[in-house]
């Protein structure tokens, strides 16, 4: 048996002396180099007691060492939960608590803050950063061999978080299947080669900056600029030396606010990749305009990673998050899980070899969003076109049904987003003593513009139907968003609840 997981992404590179990682603040680190430090540390995990099967959670910032420990995980056959750095105290004690981790590692320094979470039973602290920690201190000591933990194909290699905005956060299972299969499709489907540069500002807790950014750099051989954090005029300064880059859409509207950015600057370039949350029309046309290259928009979530792209050759089409991938399989479908005829809205479903195996320690929760045929309830509502192209209109959760009418807030701010002076808009519901719920819209002026509420609010009697018509706007600084530039509608929808009192 082998571990198909570090086999196919580091294992094949192990001996390569190619750049995998350029370091903004100076210097590389080749493919072999990064090999025998995973290594390293699969050798002081195994030392510190840690099994194949036990799971390890990692809470430190981003870094090359805290990546190399993430494949040191992966091949001495050990489950990784990265977590987000912003998590406090008392959350950590829930992911530790629920995974049943044997050893939380943090940045160092951060031993008084977490010494409740290290004072649960079972359960080690180590530290480690970009300058060093114990762990790090430990791993030094070890061999830069390590036998290889042979594993199978459905054994389990990831636990990630949901963010929990419903509830308690659920732990994903995700397989060495599940994220190999993923990567190797996405490294072909977006023509990834030994010659790709990508530029990397993506956190390494989330599904994107480490299942699809690293992985897919990974199994092509390429290398990757790995910065610590996004920073628009690193990113500018080195994209001439780079061919690829990923991001959220907060990543390439601050990238058009600095002037440098045309299409000199974007001259080597191939490609933009754009997820995680939604990319407007408008930043779709402003950044073509500005590089001459048009953004490549797809689809996924923690469960499944990448569902859908829109395609390297053919047409990327601004609103859509693209084609299925193939091996994956979508589908639209009604609350009884029946499919819906093309063009029609209802609740989007996928299956495939990316579909992780069910919520840690939730079988009731795995049961309800997970089908018996393997297709995983996504929670998103969905149309697909007759050409297959598909549309996300949001989340189940944020339909607004008013006088029992259905509202879905993607049309309202499709509208609201091209009204002059607006860069941006939410529209959520909130609780109304006569219609049941009632749509409230929440917008953002553009810099340097203002809004003219009168004249929004004349376009939108003119394009949609009353029902559908916001009772409450709000014009804010910002947007409250996660991490990953999701915006927190669960926020706005508790900013205004007693809005209209019941």
């Amino acid at each position: 048996m082998t571990n198909p997981l570090h086999d196919s992404l580091l294992g094949q590179r192990a001996g390569q002396d190619s750049v995998f990682l350029h370091l903004p603040q100076g210097g590389t680190l080749s493919h072999a180099d990064f090999a025998a430090r995973a290594a390293q540390f699969a050798g002081a995990l195994r030392a510190a007691g840690l099994r194949p099967g036990d799971r390890l959670a990692l809470q430190t910032d981003k870094s090359a060492e805290a990546l190399a420990l993430i494949f040191g995980a992966i091949q001495a056959g050990i489950v990784f939960l990265p977590l987000n750095t912003g998590y406090t105290p008392d959350e950590l004690c829930y992911f530790v608590e629920n995974s049943g981790a044997r050893l939380l590692v943090a940045a160092p320094g951060s031993e008084d803050r977490l010494a409740g979470v290290a004072a649960l039973p079972e359960l080690g602290l180590m530290t480690l950063g970009e300058e060093g920690g114990d762990l790090a201190d430990r791993a030094a000591d070890r061999p830069t061999r390590f036998p290889t933990e042979p594993r199978a194909p459905d054994d389990l290699a990831a636990l990630l978080y949901t963010s929990g905005t419903t509830g308690r956060s659920k732990g994903a299972m995700l397989s060495q299947q599940n994220l190999l299969s993923n990567a190797q499709t996405l490294k072909a489907e977006w023509r990834f080669a030994e010659t790709d540069v990508l530029l990397h500002a993506l956190p390494i807790f989330h599904t994107h900056g480490l299942f699809v950014a690293t992985n897919v750099i990974l199994a092509a051989g390429a290398s990757m600029v790995f910065f610590p954090r996004f920073d628009a005029g690193q990113m500018l300064d080195w994209m001439p030396r780079a061919t690829a880059m990923m991001g959220v859409p907060t990543f390439y509207t601050r990238l058009l606010e600095d002037p440098r950015l045309d299409r000199d600057r974007a001259a080597t370039m191939r490609l933009f990749i754009s997820g995680s949350a939604p990319l407007l029309a408008e930043t779709h046309r402003a950044f073509e305009e500005r590089t001459g290259h048009r953004i490549l928009e797809r689809y996924g979530m923690t469960e499944t990673n990448m569902n859908t792209s829109n395609p390297y050759e053919g047409e990327r089409r601004a609103g859509t998050v693209g084609l299925p991938l193939p091996g994956v399989e979508v589908r639209v479908c009604d609350a009884q899980g029946r499919d819906l005829p093309r063009g029609e809205i209802g609740v989007l479903e996928v299956r495939g070899p990316n579909v992780f195996q069910g919520y840690w320690q939730m079988p009731e929760k795995t049961a309800e969003e997970l089908r018996a045929n393997g297709f995983f309830i996504t929670g998103d509502l969905a149309v697909m076109g007759e050409d297959g192209y598909v549309t996300i209109v949001g989340r189940a959760k944020d339909l607004i049904i008013s006088g029992g009418y259905n509202i879905y807030p993607k049309e309202i701010e499709a509208l609201l987003d091209e009204m002059p002076g607006v860069l941006e808009s939410a529209v959520v519901g909130v609780p109304h003593p006569d219609f049941g719920e009632t749509p409230v819209a929440v917008l953002v002026s553009a810099p340097g513009a203002e809004i003219a509420l009168d004249a929004v609010q004349a376009e939108v009697a003119d394009k949609l139907a009353r029902f559908k018509h916001p009772r409450h706007y709000e014009i804010a600084d910002d947007l409250p968003r996660n991490t990953m530039g999701k915006v927190q509608k669960n926020v706005l929808r508790d900013r205004f609840a007693g809005l209209f009192p019941t």
